[in-house]
C-alpha cells in the first residue's frame, strides 16, 4: 500500500511539474507575434495526433472507421454541439457496417 500511495504522488508530481515549468519561467517573458501564431496550433495537432490512430484502430474495418471520422470531422467544422459530433461518427461508422459491407 505504501509502494501504491508513493507511486501515486510521483505520477501527481510527474504530470504537474511540465504544466507548471512554462508559466513560472515565461510568465515575464513576451514572445514574438510569430511564436504566438505557432503556438496557438500545437493544441489542435496535438489533438489530431492523439485521435488519428485510435478513430483507425476503432472498428473492425478500416472503411466504416474513415466514414464515421469523415463524418465527425465535417460536424466539427460546421460548428455543431459536441455530443452531436460524436454521434454522427458513430452512427457514420454504423451505418457503413450495416449497409455497405
Amino acid at each position: 500500500m505504501d509502494n501504491l500511495l508513493l507511486l501515486v504522488i510521483g505520477m501527481g508530481v510527474v504530470t504537474y511539474i511540465p504544466r507548471m515549468l512554462p508559466m513560472v519561467l515565461l510568465q515575464n517573458i513576451q514572445l514574438p507575434p510569430f511564436w504566438k501564431r505557432f503556438l496557438r496550433y500545437i493544441p489542435y495537432s496535438a489533438i489530431g495526433a492523439l485521435i488519428f490512430p485510435g478513430i483507425l484502430s476503432s472498428t473492425s474495418s478500416t472503411g466504416s472507421a474513415v466514414a464515421g471520422g469523415i463524418v465527425a470531422v465535417i460536424l466539427a467544422y460546421l460548428k455543431v454541439n459536441l455530443i452531436v459530433v460524436v454521434f454522427g461518427g458513430i452512427l457514420g461508422a454504423f451505418c457503413w457496417e450495416l449497409f455497405l459491407k
